[in-house]
C-alpha cells in the first residue's frame, strides 16, 4: 500500500505494528480478532468486528472512518510481570499457546461459533496464577447474572457500544475481584454483544457450541475441525518449513474474511481486509482481496472465495466517484471499503481521492479464475445489490471499465488513474498496470459472457482487448523497454508493477521481457529484495520519502515467478527460500515488506519485517500463488 497522510498519524499507527523482534500474532473467526504479543505473552487487542474501521466518519468525510472498538489493553497472567515469554500459533491454526513463567494457556476465536467470541484457558498442568485484565476503556458498569441457566457477566465499557458477556467455565468463584473478574475462573469465553437484548441467545448459542467440554477438548476440538476444513495441498513442498508457512498462510486468508451476516447499514460479509491486525491496512481493499480470493478459489476453497466474489456485488452504496468516472455509475469500490460495505474511494489524509481503474480489471480476473476452476452457472444468477450477478459484473464493472478508455494510436488504453501503488489523484498518470489489468479482467469477462450466452457482449469485448493490446504496445513498450507509465519519469521508468503484467503473459516479446529483468536492479535495496518503485521524494518528513525505499514482498515474489517462466529456477528458488526462512523465524508470518533503510517509521535491522504484518492478498495469497505456480511449470500442466 502507499498512503500520503501526517507524520504523527503515521508514527502513531506503525509504532503498534512494527515490532522489531516478532510480529504479534493475531486469532479470528470472521466475526472479529484479537491480538497476542509474544514478547509478554499477553492479549492486548480484543475487536467485535473483522475490521479496523466500520463506517465512515460524519464529521470527517475524508478521514479514516469510526474506529472499531478495542476492550483489552492487556490480559495476562498475574504474577509474571518481567517472566520470560513465549507465544505460538498452535499445528498452524488460530489457535494460540501463551507461555510465561509457570503459566500457560490458549487463546483463540472459534470458527465454529458465529459470534464475536475469544476463549481463554489456562493449561491444567500450568501454575495457578490468576488471569488478570486490563480494559482498554474504562468500565461503566457491570452486571451479574443467570441466563438461560448459566451465571454470567455484562459489562458495559465508556466509548464502546457493544457490551461484553463474560461465560466461565464451570462455577465461577465467588469470592472474585469485581475489579478482576477473570480472577474467577481458569476458562472463559468473552464475547461481543451488538446488544445487551442478544446476550441470552448469545449464552445458548455458546453452550450448544461448547457441548459440555472443557476448554481443554475445545482446543482439541477447534484444531480438528480446521484441519477438516483445509484444502489438500496439490504440490510438493520443498521442506516442512514451507509446509508450515504454507499452512499458517491458508489459516491467515481464512482469518482476513468477514462473516458478519449483511443487513441494514452493513453489507460487508465475504470481504477480505489487506492485513491483518495490528497491521495498519487491516480494511478491505479490492486489489489485495482479489489476490487473496484467487489464491482461495486456486488452493480448493470454493466457499470462501465464492463468499468474497458475492461481497463485491453486495457492498454499498457504491459509485460514489462518477465525476471521476466519466460519469458511469459503478458497483466495485475504486479503491477499498469501511467493514460495513460502504465504498471508501480514498485512504489518505490531506483531502486527496483516488481513482484505481485496475480494481475493476482484477475483479474480473478473481471472477473469470474463479468460473474456470468451478461449474458454478448459479453464481452468476445469484440476486446481488443491483441485480443478478451476471448483469451487475456486465453493467456496472466491464462497462464503466470501457467508458474510461482513451484512443491511442490505433488501439486504446486506460484514462490515467491512481493505479496499484495508489498515487493521488491529483498526480494521477497512464499506468501500464491499469490497462494491463483491463486486459485480462476483459478477456476473463468475455469468456464469462459466452457461458452466460451473451455472445453480443463477448464480441464486442473481444475487439475491445483487441484494441487495449494495441494501445498497450503503443503507450509503454518504447524503445524496446517495457514502461510503467505513459508519462516520462524517473519513479516509474522502472516499476515493480511490470512484473505481474509478464506473469500474465501480455508481453511475448523475450527481449522486453529480459530488459525488464536487468532494469530491476534499480530497485534492489540493501536487504536483498526489491522496492516498487525508485522514489521522487526528498523531504524525509513525508511517509512515502520512507515507505518506498523499503523491500516490498509482493514485488519480491512477482519477480521469482517471472525468473521461473524465464528459466531462472535457481534465483527463483533462492528468492522464495528466503521468504520462507524469515518467515519461519516469525511465527509464519508474511510481512508487507522487509527494512532495508532503518528509519523512525521503520524500525529495526535490515532485514526485519516490518509494513503492515501480518499481509494477506500481498502476503499469504502471493505466497499461496507462487508456489501453486511453480507446480503449474514443474508439472508443465497447460
Amino acid at each position: 500500500m502507499n498512503v500520503v497522510r501526517s507524520l504523527a498519524f503515521v508514527c502513531l499507527a506503525l509504532s503498534a505494528s512494527l515490532p522489531s523482534v516478532a510480529s504479534h500474532l493475531v486469532t479470528g473467526n470472521g466475526f472479529g480478532f484479537a491480538v497476542v504479543t509474544p514478547e509478554n505473552a499477553s492479549l492486548t487487542r480484543f475487536s467485535p468486528h473483522p475490521y479496523s474501521f466500520v463506517r465512515p466518519d460524519p464529521k470527517n468525510s475524508l478521514g479514516e472512518g469510526e474506529e472499531t472498538a478495542n476492550y483489552i489493553k492487556r490480559l495476562g497472567w498475574s504474577g509474571t510481570a518481567g517472566a520470560q515469554a513465549t507465544a505460538d500459533y498452535v499445528a498452524d491454526a488460530q489457535v494460540i499457546r501463551m507461555h510465561a513463567a509457570k503459566s500457560a494457556g490458549y487463546a483463540w476465536m472459534p470458527f465454529g461459533l458465529d459470534l464475536p467470541t475469544l476463549v481463554i484457558c489456562r493449561e491444567a498442568e500450568a501454575g495457578q496464577d490468576n488471569f488478570t485484565v486490563e480494559w482498554n476503556r474504562p468500565l461503566k458498569s457491570q452486571q451479574t447474572a443467570t441466563l438461560a441457566g448459566v451465571s454470567v457477566r455484562v459489562l458495559h465499557f465508556d466509548g464502546i457500544d457493544e457490551p461484553l458477556l463474560l461465560i466461565p467455565f464451570g462455577t465461577e468463584d465467588a469470592q472474585a475481584d469485581p475489579e478482576q473478574p477473570l480472577r474467577g475462573n481458569s476458562a472463559w469465553a468473552l464475547i461481543a454483544l451488538d446488544s445487551e437484548d442478544r446476550a441470552v441467545d448469545a449464552v445458548r448459542a455458546f453452550e450448544h457450541w461448547r457441548k459440555g467440554l472443557q476448554a481443554s477438548a475445545l482446543v482439541q476440538r477447534e484444531l480438528a475441525e480446521v484441519e477438516r476444513w483445509r484444502a489438500k495441498p496439490t504440490v510438493h513442498f520443498t521442506s516442512e518449513a514451507e509446509r508450515h508457512l504454507w499452512r499458517q498462510s491458508e489459516t491467515m486468508l481464512r482469518i482476513a474474511q468477514s462473516r458478519e451476516p449483511n443487513r441494514a447499514g452493513r453489507y460487508g460479509k465475504g470481504l477480505i481486509v489487506a492485513s491483518l491486525p495490528d497491521g495498519v491496512w487491516s480494511t478491505p481493499w479490492v486489489r489485495d482481496m482479489a489476490w487473496a480470493t484467487v489464491a482461495l478459489a486456486r488452493m480448493g476453497h470454493r466457499a470462501e472465495a465464492r463468499a468474497a466474489l458475492l461481497a463485491y456485488f453486495n457492498a454499498r452504496p457504491t459509485g460514489k466517484m462518477r465525476t471521476q468516472t466519466a460519469g458511469a455509475d459503478y458497483q466495485v469500490s475504486v479503491v477499498r471499503y469501511w467493514g460495513n460495505g460502504d465504498e471508501e474511494p480514498f485512504f489518505t489524509m490531506e483531502g486527496s481521492t483516488n481513482i484505481e481503474f485496475d480494481d475493476w480489471g482484477e475483479v474480473l480476473w478473481a471472477l473469470g479464475e474463479y468460473l474456470r476452476l468451478y461449474d458454478d452457472p448459479a453464481l452468476l444468477a445469484e440476486g446481488t445489490y443491483r441485480g443478478r450477478l451476471y448483469e451487475s459484473a456486465r453493467d456496472f464493472v466491464a462497462k464503466p471499465l470501457l467508458a474510461n478508455l482513451e484512443k491511442r494510436g490505433e488501439g486504446s488504453i486506460v484514462a490515467a488513474d491512481t493505479s496499484i501503488w495508489e498515487e493521488r489523484q491529483r498526480d494521477k498518470k497512464h499506468f501500464a498496470f491499469s490497462t494491463a489489468m483491463a486486459i485480462v479482467g476483459l478477456q476473463n469477462f468475455a469468456e464469462i459472457a459466452h457461458r452466460a450466452g451473451d455472445e453480443a457482449t463477448r464480441t464486442a469485448l473481444e475487439k475491445q482487448v483487441a484494441e487495449l493490446e494495441q494501445g498497450f504496445n503503443t503507450a509503454f513498450i518504447r524503445e524496446g523497454n517495457l514502461h510503467g507509465t505513459l508519462e516520462d519519469g524517473v519513479k516509474n521508468d522502472i516499476d515493480g508493477a511490470l512484473l505481474p503484467i509478464l506473469n500474465f503473459g501480455l508481453v511475448q516479446d523475450r527481449a522486453v521481457v529480459q530488459s525488464t529483468i536487468q532494469r530491476m536492479e534499480l530497485l534492489k535495496v540493501a536487504s536483498g529484495g526489491y522496492r516498487r518503485v525508485r522514489s521522487t521524494y526528498t523531504d524525509p518528513a513525508i511517509f512515502e520519502y520512507w515507505y518506498e525505499r523499503q523491500e516490498f514482498l509482493f514485488v519480491d515474489l512477482s519477480l521469482a515467478e517471472l525468473d521461473r517462466h524465464m528459466g531462472k529456477k535457481a534465483e527463483a528458488d533462492a528468492m522464495l527460500k528466503r521468504i520462507v526462512d524469515k518467515a519461519a523465524a516469525d511465527h509464519n508470518i508474511i510481512p508487507e515488506m522487509y527494512v532495508s533503510v532503518p528509519c523512525t517509521l521503520f524500525p529495526g535491522k535490515i532485514g526485519d519485517p516490518t509494513g503492515a504484518l501480518p499481509m494477506v492478498g500481498y502476503g499469504a495469497g502471493a505466497f499461496v500463488l507462487h508456489v501453486l505456480e511453480r507446480e503449474k511449470l514443474q508439472t508443465h500442466v497447460p
